[in-house]
């Protein structure tokens, strides 16, 4: 499938301002909206939309299906009576300029479970039928999601491979002895996805009014303490005691000496073929009822992964083992059509990464950030894109662009001096300009490139299990004058936004 020419932010919900204490769904995200409208921006993307766990992490989720019901608006609670002002009135006094996760969480599940309770002493025919309705729709993965997350709580949190015996390894007496037990906090948490799913699907139709497609993004990997994994063992390599008999991760690379050892469980691919890949195809359908198009993170991971044992704590030691990637992708060609998808093709990359992306005509990734540490051959520099491809300045991953270049050795600033001929004072929007003017059909920059800041609203250090995902956007900084600046350039460069019909062109790939 191929794309025509657009632009756009990307930027994390829980980024977006509001009083609340964390970035949602709600009033804030509509003028989100409205601001890239403003701006004439097409494509909004978001980092992955699950219930964060460990380390609130989007990328360590406790589901790959469900919603992050953080991410549910109080504001959008109180138009539908389920909170009262008399609830929110001992809302904490949270900073503004950062989540502060364990304040948030404690306050927002006090919330969350005040409006379920509303919900269960209603008299809404209406709701209660919509409800009734999601939870049919949605049997396929919800009911045991909310098992999963009912148990964890029972378990005072505690990991799936840690509760007893029976219910780790999912004994049907034991599993319908739970579900009869456990029925409130299921039926809460299944109200709870209800909510996010509602309040996310209304913001979605309102960007496509707007002429702005959302991109998500899709781990290749889950978490191991995940109702996926609990609930589909079988796809997964676990030992006896179902802890990970294999972990994912990536050898030493630009990002960490000792590689990045991510923990998930790797997949059993055998057991994912002889099911026609059918976890996989309502996953990817399942992230589609979200998003326009999908950024499939770790691309290369679907021909080859780096496979770390089990036990180990750091990832240099591994081994490379194959993926069917060929078969996978005609098989989900099939089953959808169509391919939205993007390749995060970064990292070691071999031909038959390649190889596997061009069969499928989908684009990779450009990180411009990267482009100035060789020599004008590098594949990052505007001049070397393909037209098919994704340009960013950056990506979560990455430092600001102001802090990339107060970091890096002389001798690459001096190249990106020499190549965009800039004088360094105006980095981050240099870099904008260069993605912009490139030949990539998309391009896109994180919101703290757009407002030129440092390393301090950095999003992400990957291989640090703490600290990050916590940067937020000040609602001054929707300015106007921000919005006519982002338009000029998309104007200049031809990155008009576009209605959701008119994202792709004729030819198809």
């Amino acid at each position: 499938m191929k794309y025509k020419r657009s632009a756009g932010v990307l930027l994390h919900p829980t980024s977006l301002p509001g009083s609340y204490g964390i970035g949602d769904i709600g009033p804030q995200a509509y003028r989100w909206i409205d601001f890239l409208a403003n701006s004439n921006c097409g494509l909004w993307q978001v980092l992955p939309l699950g219930p964060t766990g460990y380390g609130d992490s989007p990328y360590q989720c406790f589901s790959a299906f469900a919603g992050n019901f953080y991410l549910v608006s109080p504001e959008r609670l109180l138009e539908q009576e389920l909170l009262t002002a008399a609830d929110l009135a001992d809302t904490p006094h949270f900073p503004a300029d950062k989540v502060d996760y364990g304040l948030v969480i404690a306050w927002k599940l006090q919330i969350l479970g005040r409006a379920y309770d509303r919900f269960r002493a209603a008299r809404s025919e209406v709701l209660k039928t919509r409800f009734a309705e999601f939870c049919r729709d949605q049997a396929g993965w919800l009911d045991d999601f909310s098992l999963f997350m009912a148990l964890k709580e029972a378990h005072h949190g505690a990991a799936w491979n840690h509760w007893e015996a029976a219910l780790r390894d999912r004994d049907p007496i034991e599993l319908q002895r739970a579900i009869r037990e456990l029925s409130a906090a299921i039926e809460r948490h299944s109200f709870w996805q209800f909510l996010f799913f509602d309040q996310w699907i209304k913001l979605r139709e309102y960007a496509h009014l707007h002429k702005i497609a959302l991109i998500g993004d899709l781990p290749i990997f889950v978490a191991h303490d995940s109702a996926d994994v609990w609930s589909h063992q079988e796809l997964f390599y676990l030992d006896h005691l179902k802890r990970p008999k294999f972990q994912a991760g990536v050898p030493p690379d630009y990002f960490s000496s000792t590689g990045q050892l991510w923990g998930n469980p790797l997949y059993r691919w055998r057991a994912h073929k002889s099911s026609g890949y059918q976890w996989w195809i309502e996953r990817v359908r399942s992230t589609l009822n979200l998003v326009d198009l999908i950024r499939l993170d770790h691309f290369r991971g679907f021909v080859g992964y780096w496979e770390v044992p089990g036990r180990a704590k750091t990832a240099e030691k591994g081994r490379w083992v194959k993926a069917p990637g060929m078969d996978f992708f005609r098989t989900l060609k099939t089953a959808l059509s169509d391919l939205p998808l993007i390749a995060e093709d970064l990292g070691v990359i071999t031909p038959d990464v390649i190889t596997l992306r061009e069969t499928f005509g989908l684009p990779g990734m450009k990180i411009l950030q990267f482009a100035f540490a060789s020599d004008p051959k590098d594949q990052f520099l505007p001049h070397n894109y393909p037209a098919h491809c994704v340009v960013y300045t950056g990506t979560h991953d990455n430092d600001t662009a102001r802090g990339w270049y107060e970091r890096v050795p002389e001798e690459e600033k001096n190249f990106y001096r020499r190549y965009l001929n800039r004088d360094g004072s105006q980095v981050a929007w240099d870099l904008i300009r260069a993605c912009w003017a490139s030949v990539a059909r998309f391009a896109l920059a994180p919101m703290q490139d757009f407002l030129g800041l440092g390393n301090s609203a950095r999003m992400n250090y990957p291989g640090n299990p703490s600290g990050n995902w916590a940067w937020r956007l000040q609602e001054h900084d929707l300015s106007d004058d921000l919005a006519r600046r982002i338009a000029e350039i998309n104007y200049v460069y031809d990155r008009t936004s576009l209605s959701r019909q008119q994202m792709y062109d004729a030819e198809t790939g």
